[in-house]
């Protein structure tokens, strides 16, 4: 019944499909339990609504409407043990690691929470009708199959890298396990939407970011961005995501690390709190962001601590001027921009909930924390960056930085 009371809406988007790719329907081997394999009808072409024939399956029996998302033979077969599981059931239509990858924040996805809806898949299930409502509207971010995936996105004259959190995190621990070189830091630096556009108007800090290390995408205006300029952004690489991750790694590398940034207070508290949550991480010192003309001073501590990785809480772009600036006198192997990380994990400001970030709607809700400091950033700030984009795609294709005149009253300055 739910296919037929849906046929006009098939009908007029099998219709759109054929007329963009010259057929109506696409297939897929998927793989069920026993290994038993079936077809996975989706209808032609990019766009919302394709996957509305995954209801057949339903019907069939070969999938439900929660569970894991499914698989073609050859992924199956790659599974690890430890994934076994997800070949033992029916797949479904709708799962949390499916939802996580509208977004592109799958490093957040946890095996538990795909094996619970295996264990129970009922629609009475209040957590899977939210799970349901969140995937149907986040459904808008999905990826379209077949855009292409560079290494890199190029956004008004910035290379971001278009990488995962597992590579970028491989990266900035790989470098952070060198003997500290003075002068020879990898910079690494995160960029979202607002930093983009003030490196639109701003040469001096496009030029820093020109000299980066590794840049990387934060924000769910990137993946928006760079869908709109037909490539696929493999995943949401924020600094804040990024942090607890980076502290586990660095507690079981023995890897040093020295906090510097944010309001006096704030980085001892945050160091105290990732210390309590990885034993036997090493924040080996912390210093509060309002240093002025006392460069010489903190950058003696620092290397005095013998950090490795050296965190700047100090907002875009002063913090990645600094340590620009900065870098051919300090020993750590990593120096990191990380803006308002420290006020997150020091508990001055609360993080988004995960079920809004499920959504690609975190910005809203650092609106509501702080709307003073962040409602040109956002407000009018966000339609200017989407505006820009369009404008690079569809009106011109800037070549170099003389494209780019610096002002600085058009945005905020806070990132």
């Amino acid at each position: 019944m739910s296919l037929l009371a849906l046929t006009p809406v098939i009908l007029v988007r099998a219709a759109t499909g054929y007329a963009r790719t010259g057929k109506m329907v696409d297939a897929a081997e998927a793989v069920g339990p026993a290994e038993h394999t079936f077809r996975l009808w989706t209808l032609a072409g990019e766009g919302r609504g394709a996957t509305i024939l995954h209801l057949w399956s339903v019907i069939r029996g070969d999938m439900r409407i929660m569970g894991p998302f499914p698989l073609n033979s050859d992924e199956a077969r790659a599974l690890p043990d430890r994934q076994l599981w997800r070949v033992d059931g029916m797949p479904g239509i709708f799962s949390t690691h499916r939802l996580r990858e509208y977004t592109g924040i799958t490093y957040e996805s946890d095996q538990a929470d795909d094996r619970a809806l295996m264990a129970d898949r009922s629609l009475a299930r209040s957590g899977n009708l939210g799970l349901i409502v969140r995937s149907l509207l986040a459904s808008a971010l999905r990826t379209p199959p077949g855009q292409e995936q560079p290494d890199q996105v190029n956004l008004f004259d910035v290379s971001i890298a278009n990488t995962t959190m597992e590579e970028a995190l491989s990266q900035v621990i790989t470098r952070a396990r060198e003997e500290p070189r003075t002068g020879q830091a990898d910079l690494v630096y995160f960029v979202n939407p607002g930093c983009l556009n003030i490196a639109v108007t701003d040469r001096s800090y496009r030029m820093v970011l020109h000299r980066a290390s590794l840049i990387l995408p934060d924000g769910i205006g990137l993946k928006v961005a760079s869908r709109m300029k037909g490539i696929a952004l493999r995943e949401n690489v924020n600094g804040t995501d990024m942090f607890p991750r980076l502290c586990k790694a660095a507690a079981d590398e023995g890897i040093p690390i020295f906090l510097l940034g944010a309001r006096p207070g704030v980085a001892e508290t945050a160091a105290r709190a990732v210390q309590h949550a990885y034993p036997g991480l090493r924040i080996v010192g912390t210093h509060h962001g309002y240093i002025s003309s006392h460069d010489d001073e903190v950058v003696d501590l620092v290397n005095r601590s013998g950090a490795r990785l050296l965190l700047v809480a100090m907002g875009v772009p002063q913090q990645e001027m600094w340590c620009d600036r900065m870098r051919p006198r300090l020993d750590p192997g990593v120096i990191m921009g990380v803006g308002g990380l420290f006020d997150f994990y020091s508990g001055r400001i609360p993080r988004a909930p995960l079920w809004v970030r499920e959504l690609g709607m975190e910005w809203v809700w650092r609106l509501k924390q702080e709307p003073r400091r962040m409602w040109r950033r956002y407000v009018i700030g966000n339609p200017l960056f989407l505006f820009r984009v369009w404008q690079e795609k569809t009106v011109r294709a800037p070549q170099g930085p003389s494209e780019y005149p610096r002002s600085h009253d058009d945005v905020p300055r806070e990132c």
